[in-house]
């Protein structure tokens, strides 16, 4: 029974964990036999969220970014990243495209790429507490032979 199954990750807040974590979501994704688009959505999404976490929540140090996936009733896959680092101050302005805290080189496209490939995102934050990005994203039934 693939409903009710999860994994935990839990990764420094290190560049080259990004490419881990969106892998290691693929893989646990892959059960639902998701298309190549699904799948490559899903990455891009959790690209998106652990980055945040890495250039925003710890911007000055290594702190720990947790990730859990799990498999919800109608084939939907849940994905939360969660940090512990400083929080976001204004949520609804974090969320509105091009608006960054991260310096000239980030796009501030973060929540717009990752509300675009999800069928949902929600954050919560507290400064100075951490943050949590949730998104879920159903996977189509293909039907025999596709």
């Amino acid at each position: 029974m693939k409903e009710g199954n999860y994994i935990k990750l839990e990764l420094p807040s290190l560049a080259v964990n990004e490419g881990f974590a969106r892998s290691a979501a693929a893989a646990f994704c892959s059960q639902l036999d998701p298309t190549l688009t699904e799948l490559g959505d899903i990455k891009t999404a959790v690209s998106e969220a652990v980055t945040n976490a890495i250039v925003h929540a710890y911007p000055d140090s290594i702190g720990t970014i947790y990730i859990r996936c799990r498999i919800l009733a109608g084939d939907i896959i849940e994905i939360a990243v969660k940090d512990k680092g400083r929080g976001i101050e204004d949520i609804e302005k974090a969320r509105e495209p091009l608006f960054t805290t991260g310096g000239d080189d980030r796009s501030g496209m973060g929540f717009t790429i990752m509300e675009t490939f999800m069928d949902s995102v929600k954050v919560r934050s507290r400064p100075g507490s951490g943050t949590t990005v949730t998104m879920r994203r159903r996977i189509e039934k293909r039907r025999k032979g596709q």
